[in-house]
């Protein structure tokens, strides 16, 4: 059972790696189902393919999988700009996500094991995933990284500081397309391994936990690191303890320490405020 399952916390760890950094970006943009809406459009890429005669994980399917989500990556980037607000955004995102998602219903409509392909959409097979998937997935998000790495400045500043980087000569639209590009490389081989849901959990949930205690980007990336690995492999431990999909149980996992870090970071915040305020209420009792 070990050996089995050690491929999948392999995979597991990967894909925390760079979707908890990639969240960060995300909620600093405001478009928290950007990847939800991305992950559904490579899932509809790829049961297109199957439809076309190609083979389900597959170099061709990956390929058809890749080509929606640019698709998708130039439609955000084009809705994003100075005159489009926040929330006009995620209504974008929104339409696309539920205009994807019944396009696939259709598909799945004209295919045979309708049912199994869309349980593969949703929940993914993490749990057979092979060593030469977790080295080629490694390397893929290692290339990804570097980019990130290169690009740090400009990526950063079209997330945090949109309208600076603009007005300091930074073409948001083309970075913006490029940023969206390099998350469907990521996202269309994450769907593929884990599927929507855990894909879209591995992005906000580590995210949004590490930043109920800690401000700053680097610590955030590393305290969601921290997280996700160790609630993964919470998840994978209680899938093969309790004989539970393994899929569904990690996202279970990552929504308890949603919850914990909720708690957690208002008793956290709550206790610095004491300290702040009793710090300015005069000298300490000698």
């Amino acid at each position: 059972m070990f050996e089995i399952m050690l491929p999948a916390f392999a995979a597991a760890v990967i894909l925390v790696g760079i979707h908890a950094y990639l969240g960060i970006h995300i909620l600093a943009r405001g478009v928290i189902f950007v990847d939800l809406a991305l992950a559904q459009i490579a899932a509809l890429g790829a049961i297109t393919g199957v439809l076309f005669g190609l083979q389900l994980h597959t170099t061709g399917s990956y390929l058809a999988s890749l080509c929606a989500t640019f698709v998708g990556a130039g439609v955000f980037a084009l809705t994003r700009g100075k005159k489009t607000s926040g929330a006009m955004q995620e209504a974008a995102i929104g339409i696309v996500y539920v205009v994807s998602a019944a396009l696939a219903v259709m598909v799945l409509d004209r295919l045979p094991g309708e049912a199994e392909h869309l349980k593969g959409m949703l929940v993914g097979n993490i749990l057979f995933v092979t060593w030469p998937q977790v080295a080629k997935t490694a390397f893929l998000y290692a290339a990804v990284g570097l980019a990130h790495y290169l690009f740090r400045a400009r990526f950063t500043a079209i997330s945090f500081r949109p309208e600076a980087a603009a007005a300091g000569g930074l073409d948001v639209k083309l970075w913006d397309f490029l940023f969206y590009a390099l998350f469907g490389f990521v996202v269309t081989s994450s769907v593929e391994l884990a599927g929507v849901l855990l894909v879209f959990t591995f992005l906000i949930i580590p995210a949004v936990s590490a930043g109920h205690f800690v401000s700053s980007l680097k610590g955030r990336i590393w305290l969601g690191w921290a997280l996700g690995v160790l609630t993964s492999l919470a998840g994978i431990a209680a899938s093969a303890a309790y004989d539970l999909p393994t899929g569904p149980a990690i996202v279970c996992a990552f929504g308890a320490l949603a919850l914990v870090s909720f708690v957690g970071g208002k008793m956290f915040n709550s206790t610095d405020r004491k300290l702040i305020s009793s710090g300015l209420s005069g000298r300490p009792d000698l």
